[in-house]
C-alpha cells in the first residue's frame, strides 16, 4: 500500500485525522501505518523530520523534529498509564527482542528530542494505547484515545539502572470519554489485581458460581454498597406450574458436530451450522430461532454447536452510573455475532407476574411473537423451519400479543439482570433451542451486535412497544430513556 500510494493518510499530520475517531480501535500496527494514524512498524514514537518538516511546513516557524503519534503499549518497565495523564518513556535502550527491559542509557535525538520540542511548541500528540487481546488476529489490540499535550520532560535512572527519559503527557479536554478510564494497562496485559480496581465493593457478586468473577464497582455513592435483593444463580429454574417438554431427539454426530448434511440440528438451522468457530464460537446472523445440539446429541461439549452453553467467556464488571443505577462492561474485546451471556432467572407463567409492577426484572420469551411481527416487534434476518414438535404454525393468526411464559429474575438471576437498555445497542437478543423444541421456552442468549471494544458499557433494546404499558389506573405510563444515544427514542415505553 505504502509503495502503490494507498496510504489513506501517507503525509504525518498533526492532531485529528479526518473519519477517525476516539475509541476507534486496529487489530495491527500494519493497519495504523495503512492508515496513517501512527507511520511506524516498531518504533513508539512516530515524528516529522528536520527534513520532511522543512519542505511541509516551510513558513512556520517550527523546530522540528516534532512528534505527531506515539503507540503506550507497555513495552517499557518505566511507563505509567492513568489515563486522562501518562508518564511516557522515551525510546530507546530497549531490548525489544529479548526480556524486553533497558539495557543501554537513552539519548536526546530523534523520538525523545521530538517530543521535547512538542512540549516547547504546545504541538498536541495523538496517543495510541496497545494491549494484549486474544481475541485479535495479531493477539493485540490498538485503541486511538485522542491528544495529548507533553506537558514536561525529564531525564532519570530507570528501573534498571539506566538513563531514561520521561514525558509527561496531560490528555486535552473537550474529546469523547475514554473507555479505558477506569483500567489500568501494566505492561499491555489488561487489568491489575481486583484488589486495586477503582471503587471495588465486591470481587465477584457470583461468589464462584460463574465461570470467571463477576466483580461489582461503585465510585458514584458517598457510601457505595453492593447489589443486594437477590440471589445469583447460574442455571434456568421453572416454578412448579411450568412444564419443561421431554428433551428433543438429537444429532448423531460423535464428538464433534462437523458436517452440516448428516448432522440432524444442523439442518434445523436450516441446513447449516449457525456458528463459526472462530473465537470460541460466533454466530454467523441473527435468526428467528437458533437450534443447538442438546443432551441427546452424540456430540461432546467441545462442539461449535453447543456455543451459547459454555458459560462465560468474557470478564464482566457490574457498575454503578449516576443515572441508571447499575450497569454492565466488559473487560474485554468482544467480537461481533459472541455470545456474552444467558438472561438467567425462574421461568413462570406471565399471566402470574404480569400485576407485579415493582419487578423491573421481567424478561418475556417471546420467540413466537417476534415470528409473527405481533406488537411492532420486528422480524429476524433469517428463517428457520419450526419443528412440528414445537406445536406452532408459523403466520398464524394468534391474537395472543403476550407471551405465553417469562424469565424472573428479580429474586433469582445473573448478571443479565443488570445490562440496561439503549436504542442504539450493542448486543441483540437470540432465542436458542437446545434441550427440546417449544420456541415458547426458549433459552434467551444475549450476542454482541458489533466488535465491542473494553470497558464499553453493554446494553440491549428492551424492545418495548411505545405507549404499550398500562397502569393499576387504566392510564398510560411513560418511562424515561437515559440511554444517552443519538437516536434515543426518549421514552423507554
Amino acid at each position: 500500500m505504502l509503495k502503490d500510494g494507498k496510504v489513506l493518510y501517507p503525509e504525518k499530520c498533526f492532531g485529528h485525522l479526518p473519519g477517525i475517531n476516539v475509541g476507534d480501535q486496529f487489530f495491527s500496527r500494519t493497519e495504523m501505518v495503512a492508515v496513517g494514524i501512527h507511520g511506524h512498524w516498531l518504533a513508539g514514537i512516530c515524528f516529522i523530520g528536520e527534513s520532511e518538516g522543512k519542505k511541509k511546513y516551510k513558513d512556520s516557524g517550527y523546530v522540528f523534529p516534532v512528534g505527531v503519534a506515539i503507540v503506550l503499549s507497555g513495552q517499557y518497565e518505566d511507563d505509567v498509564d492513568n489515563s486522562d495523564e501518562i508518564v511516557y518513556t522515551g525510546q530507546g535502550g530497549h531490548d525489544l527482542l529479548g526480556n524486553k527491559r533497558q539495557i543501554k542509557d537513552q539519548v536526546m535525538k530523534r523520538g525523545n528530542l521530538a517530543l521535547k520540542n512538542n512540549m516547547i511548541q504546545s504541538l498536541p500528540i495523538r496517543v495510541i494505547r496497545g494491549n494484549d487481546c486474544p481475541n485479535s488476529i495479531t493477539k493485540r489490540l490498538y485503541t486511538y484515545d485522542g491528544l495529548y499535550k507533553v506537558d514536561e520532560y525529564w531525564a532519570e535512572r530507570g528501573v534498571s539502572g539506566f538513563t531514561v527519559f520521561k514525558y509527561r503527557l496531560k490528555r486535552l479536554p473537550g474529546q469523547p470519554e475514554l473507555v479505558t478510564n477506569q483500567v489500568q494497562f501494566v505492561r499491555g496485559k489488561g487489568s491489575q489485581a481486583q484488589s486495586e480496581i477503582h471503587g471495588l465493593i465486591c470481587k465477584d457478586i457470583s461468589y464462584g458460581r460463574e465461570t470467571l468473577p463477576v466483580p461489582a464497582t461503585n465510585i458514584v455513592d458517598d457510601s457505595p454498597e453492593t447489589p443486594e435483593g437477590f440471589t445469583y444463580i447460574n442455571s434456568i429454574e421453572v416454578a412448579s406450574n411450568v412444564k419443561i417438554p421431554p428433551s428433543a431427539r438429537g444429532c448423531n454426530c460423535k464428538d464433534e458436530c462437523t458436517d452440516p448434511r448428516t448432522c440432524a440440528c444442523a439442518k434445523r438451522n436450516p441446513s447449516d451450522f449457525p456458528y463459526v468457530a472462530q473465537d470460541g464460537g460466533r454466530l454467523v446472523e441473527a435468526m428467528d430461532v437458533v437450534f443447538e445440539c442438546g443432551p441427546n446429541c452424540g456430540c461432546g461439549p467441545k462442539c461449535v454447536n453447543r456455543t451459547s452453553q459454555k458459560g462465560l467467556k468474557y470478564r464482566l464488571e457490574v457498575y454503578r452510573t449516576p443515572d441508571k443505577g447499575w450497569a454492565v462492561r466488559s473487560w474485554d474485546y468482544i467480537p461481533s455475532g459472541a455470545p456474552v451471556c444467558e438472561y438467567i432467572g425462574v421461568v413462570r407463567r406471565t399471566d402470574e407476574v404480569d400485576s407485579d409492577a415493582g419487578n423491573p426484572y421481567i424478561f418475556e420469551i417471546d420467540c413466537l411473537q417476534t415470528i409473527n411481527e405481533i406488537g411492532g416487534r420486528e422480524r429476524r434476518w433469517r428463517d428457520v423451519s419450526l419443528p412440528s414438535s414445537s406445536g406452532i404454525k408459523r403466520g398464524g393468526k394468534t391474537s395472543e400479543n403476550v407471551p405465553e411464559y417469562c424469565i424472573d429474575a428479580g429474586s433469582r438471576g445473573n448478571v443479565a439482570r443488570f445490562i440496561n437498555h439503549s436504542c442504539e445497542p450493542n448486543l441483540f437478543v437470540q432465542c436458542v433451542l437446545s434441550s427440546h423444541h417449544d420456541i415458547r421456552l426458549a433459552r434467551v442468549v444475549l450476542f454482541a451486535a458489533d466488535n465491542i471494544v473494553p470497558l464499553q458499557e453493554l446494553t440491549y433494546d428492551y424492545g418495548f412497544e411505545l405507549d404499550s404499558v398500562v397502569g393499576p389506573d387504566g392510564k398510560i405510563k411513560k418511562l424515561p430513556c437515559h440511554c444517552g444515544a443519538p437516536g434515543c427514542r426518549k421514552w423507554l415505553h
